[in-house]
């Protein structure tokens, strides 16, 4: 398995930014996907998820209506659109993916700095919204 993130970039708050996770070695109908955003502290928030097996899209409640997670199974890539960006969305942007159908339950929830909970992680692409 590998998850290759990109897009990441400095922008202004209220700006937008389109994240990209290519990944291998799955299929979205066995692995649930997501995002994670890493803090200074290095806790890592679920900030939203796919599965694709129980037809749900789940996000944090501090994205809900501004960020928008999406597949392209034929480029096998998963994009996260980020508009009305705040400097709290600051971070490491991680995508992670697993076959355990209680990814969506983490979502929103901070998980300790060097968490293994889930099975797949990828590099990380940072964004950094400035006021």
């Amino acid at each position: 398995v590998q998850l290759v993130e990109s897009g990441g970039a400095y922008v202004q708050a209220g700006g937008s930014l389109r994240l990209s996770c290519a990944f291998s070695g799955f299929t979205l109908d066995q692995y649930q996907i997501g995002w994670f955003r890493q803090t200074p502290k290095k806790e890592r928030v679920g900030v939203a998820c796919i599965s694709k097996r129980l037809n749900q899209t789940r996000y944090a409640d501090s994205v809900k209506g501004r960020f928008t997670f999406s597949t392209d199974a034929t480029k096998n890539t998963v994009y996260l659109r980020m508009n009305s960006l705040l400097v709290n969305d600051t971070g490491i942007y991680y995508c992670a993916a697993d076959d355990n159908l209680g990814f969506l339950d983490v979502i929103g929830s901070v998980l300790p700095a060097g968490t293994r909970l889930l099975k797949h992680w990828g590099q990380g692409t940072l964004v950094n919204v400035s006021s």
